[in-house]
């Protein structure tokens, strides 16, 4: 079934974490939340296809898994904080994770946020709807005229 759109799923670059998603996405995070226990990341890392089998995964969902594909796991319904925990057991951070996410390195993810993080331009919509609203002139705010 396809997915429902909403409003929201024109913001680029986002994943929103919705009952959906939240749904859609329970095998990727119940396997990721295993990974909290060693013996799991131990069977894990000894044998990750078949460790995977333990879920209700789809082949998309396995697929995103194995070849780490951090963006299509959130899309398939993979909750952030959880799939951390995948490249945890790998041994990354989550700065890496981000950088990774981003398409940066870790030095110009870091960067990025320090500086105050990514620029709103062109980050706002994928139909351009979502343009900034002009800023009410001085003479309206002076007068105290209500637009609307």
């Amino acid at each position: 079934m396809a997915r429902e759109q909403h409003d929201y799923d024109d913001i680029p670059g986002t994943f929103v974490f919705d009952a959906e998603r939240s749904r859609q996405g329970y095998g990727i995070n119940m396997f990721c939340m295993s990974l909290m226990k060693d013996e799991n990341r131990k069977a894990f890392k000894a044998n990750e296809a078949e460790y995977l089998k333990k879920f209700k995964l789809s082949p998309e969902q396995t697929e995103a898994i194995l070849k780490r594909q951090y963006n299509r796991m959130l899309e398939l319904g993979g909750n952030i904080y959880f799939t951390a925990k995948l490249g945890a057991t790998d041994g990354h951070s989550f700065q890496h994770l981000a950088a990774l996410m981003t398409g940066s390195t870790q030095e110009t993810y870091a960067k990025m946020m320090l500086g105050g993080g990514r620029s709103v331009e062109g980050n706002r919509s994928k139909s351009g709807k979502g343009k900034p609203a002009k800023a009410k002139s001085k003479a309206s705010k002076k007068s105290g005229k209500k637009r609307g």
